[in-house]
């Protein structure tokens, strides 16, 4: 299957395209490198260039016959959205809409959406299932459901037959080291735990201890990434059988605070990690736990790395294999 993987340079998409590549899958790499790093794409050819760009998008399916597409393109920073949405809006859903034109226009209609548990908000209950209330917290989390209302509607219009993963929060480094996890600014937890215990940061600074939680501080479902990476290798190949448009939740069932992360992290290290309370972010939900029975039942996925030590370690031998990230 050849797949048009857009975002394939960063964290998760470029996971995804090593992993479809291992699979016997052919990747195509679209990715502007505004966050993704070409040092990270080990497989496949990479053509550097936006989703937005329709004319080269249309290029790409004409000369590489695309039939399937991931979208992994979207900006990710809560507390950024919450301060810029515009910057959210128009990337998230303004270039995905003209991407998803470009593809339906020139017959690709097989799609896997990387979505995210901020469509939910706030739980009501937790683990979350896919039918939970959809109330985001953010401009970030509306992003990503209204894209998810938008492929809905291509989906009944245009025959478009898509698969939307919300994710909870991805983690760790491939296993063979070949790549790991490397945002700028970083705004994810376990890395900067670990660039903390390299001693690249002076202190780990831990957002809002008044939750309500066991011990103050927010609560979250950790996938290891080559997990993700499988899902939605599951996905694109249901699909290519024949599978109509869904929504799955991808998450481990478990959720751990960050003070219990931080406290694996230095089991794992064996290093001191320095703590500083801080406020709360803006639009960050207290508790996010998924249930992915769904996905377990229907696409048989069952993750290999399930467990949080393990995912910690995996992107603790990158750190410290790669402490300036790709850029060294």
């Amino acid at each position: 299957m050849k797949v048009l993987v857009a975002g394939g340079a960063g964290y998760i998409g470029s996971q995804v395209v090593l992993d479809l590549h291992r699979a016997g899958h052919e990747p195509i790499v679209l990715d502007n490198l505004v966050k993704g790093h070409k040092a990270a794409v080990k497989a496949g050819q990479l053509i550097v260039g936006d989703i937005g760009d329709s004319a080269l998008v249309a290029e790409i399916i004409k000369t590489e016959k695309i039939t399937a597409a991931v979208h992994l393109c979207a900006y990710s920073l809560v507390g950024e959205s919450v301060t810029d949405p515009s910057k959210y809006f128009n990337n998230n859903l303004s270039n995905g809409i003209t991407f998803l034109d470009t593809l339906v226009a020139n017959g690709v209609k097989q799609f896997v959406f990387s979505s995210t548990a901020a469509v939910y908000g706030e739980p009501q209950e937790t683990p979350i299932t896919e039918e939970h209330p959809k109330q985001p917290t953010n401009p970030y989390g509306f992003s990503k459901l209204a894209f998810e209302g938008i492929l809905e509607a291509y989906s009944k219009a245009y025959g478009l037959r898509y698969i939307s993963l919300r994710y909870f929060n991805a983690a760790g480094a491939d296993i063979s080291q070949a790549i790991g996890e490397d945002h700028s600014p970083e705004s994810h937890l376990i890395p900067i735990v670990l660039q903390t215990a390299l001693g690249l940061r002076p202190f780990l600074e831990v957002y809002g201890t008044d939750y309500p939680t066991l011990d103050g501080t927010c609560v979250r479902d950790y996938i290891h990434v080559a997990d993700l990476a499988l899902a939605h290798i599951l996905a694109l190949e249901s699909l290519a059988a024949g599978k109509e448009s869904t929504v799955y939740n991808l998450g481990n069932g478990q959720g751990y605070s960050n003070l219990q992360v931080i406290e694996m992290a230095r089991q794992v290290t064996g290093k001191e990690i320095i703590v500083k309370e801080g406020v709360r972010r803006p639009g960050d939900p207290a508790v996010l736990v998924a249930s992915a029975a769904k996905i377990r039942e229907e696409l048989k996925w069952q993750p290999r790395y399930p467990d949080l030590k393990r995912i910690i370690a995996t992107a603790w031998q990158w750190h410290r294999e790669h402490p300036q990230g790709y850029s060294e």
